[in-house]
């Protein structure tokens, strides 16, 4: 559709060259009586009327130069239009994002075939959701409720260590690959990719739509630095950094644990981080975004629960279902004190859910709910 557009645009500045170019002939075509005129006297009475000719264009020519400008003004403008709206249609298109996104096929034929003494092993594998459950065993449904598209494994061997294997996971979008990898996010933070961790023998990172997963089959030293030296090769092969979810924006900053930050979508990623209901009370979705927060304050420690809806309509109903199972004893100030001794509360903001799942005091929930606009 831009290119159409700026296509469209561009005829108008042929239009006007067109234009420019019939008053260039006009010119020239005076120039040149001018110059015969100069060097050929051999008839007074034909230079005559050809003085009183040229004479007449030159008085004209203000009057075709202001009737060029006012018949072309709209050209004039439409061109200037249109060599802004080109440049603009380019920009767009080199900083769509999936113009400098590299695909699942270049990151495979951009891997390495050898890292130290490790040699690419058995065939590369590709898995889809559907085929995914064969490869990861108990794990493969927290990929699928973050919408994975494929996953790409590759097996390194050698005759002197422990098989290093590499799963790179096409998530689809960023938000995605960023959810993902918050599922698991223990380690010692390292230079690799987004948000990169390092543990034994296991590294891991998201990038762009990719998550990341290196790991070796035995803890040693040399596996653990080809597993590293792993990661930074597909780093670099993922030219294009990821935008973290924007919802992340919305958690109040004082005290926040970043470390404990859990974006998600599906009921059974909230249960395994924090068990609710069986039930899918707050309606959860792939359409809806929510994050999990811990925090911690002079004033105690708190769990935090945003959820952001499509409509307003399913955030209000996800807002009764919670009050009805859990804040059904609240206060007028919609404050509860739960069985374990920690306070809950909850508001809707248009198409947003808070809720303070647990908080040391009252004053410490209130000030969290109150935080989140």
């Amino acid at each position: 559709m831009l290119v159409a557009i700026c296509w469209i645009l561009d005829a108008g500045c042929w239009l006007l060259v067109t234009g420019y170019s019939s008053l260039v002939t006009d010119c020239w075509l005076l120039v040149t009586g001018y110059s015969s005129l100069v060097t050929d006297h051999r008839s007074p009475i034909t230079d005559h009327y050809r003085v009183q000719g040229i004479r007449s264009k030159v008085q004209n020519l203000p009057i075709v130069l202001d009737g060029f400008i006012m018949k072309n003004v709209f050209l004039i403008r439409l061109s200037f239009f249109s060599i802004f709206s080109t440049i603009t249609c380019f920009m767009v298109l080199c900083m769509s994002p999936n113009s400098h996104a590299v695909t699942l096929e270049e990151l495979r034929s951009g891997l390495p075939e050898k890292i130290m003494t490790w040699s690419k092993g058995s065939e590369d594998q590709i898995y889809t959701p559907q085929s995914i459950f064969g490869y990861i065993n108990g794990g493969a449904e927290v990929y699928k409720a973050y919408n994975m598209r494929r996953c790409l494994s590759r097996h390194y061997t050698t005759p002197q260590g422990p098989t290093i294997v590499l799963d790179v996971f096409d998530m689809g979008t960023s938000e995605d690959a960023y959810g993902v990898f918050t599922h698991d996010a223990a380690g010692v933070v390292v230079e690799l990719g987004q948000d990169g961790r390092l543990r034994p023998g296991w590294a891991n990172f998201w990038k762009d739509r990719f998550f990341v997963s290196i790991y070796a089959e035995e803890e040693t030293a040399a596996a653990q630095k080809a597993v590293k030296t792993l990661g930074e090769k597909v780093d670099a092969l993922i030219a294009t950094r990821g935008a973290r979810p924007k919802i992340i924006d919305r958690l109040p900053p004082e005290g926040l644990q970043t470390t404990s930050i859990r974006y998600l979508h599906h009921p059974v990623i909230l249960n395994y981080h924090y068990y609710l209901s069986d039930e899918n009370l707050l309606k959860l979705s792939p359409r809806a975004e929510a994050v999990l927060a811990g925090y911690l304050r002079d004033d105690g420690q708190a769990l935090i629960l945003l959820v952001s809806y499509p409509e307003s309509n399913t955030a209000t109903g996800a807002y009764a279902n919670f009050s009805r199972h859990y804040l059904a004893d609240a206060d007028k100030k919609g404050m509860v004190l739960l069985e374990n001794q920690k306070w809950s509360a909850s508001k809707i903001n248009g198409r947003m859910l808070v809720i303070i799942l647990e908080a040391d005091s009252r004053l410490l929930a209130e000030s969290l709910l109150k935080a989140v606009n």
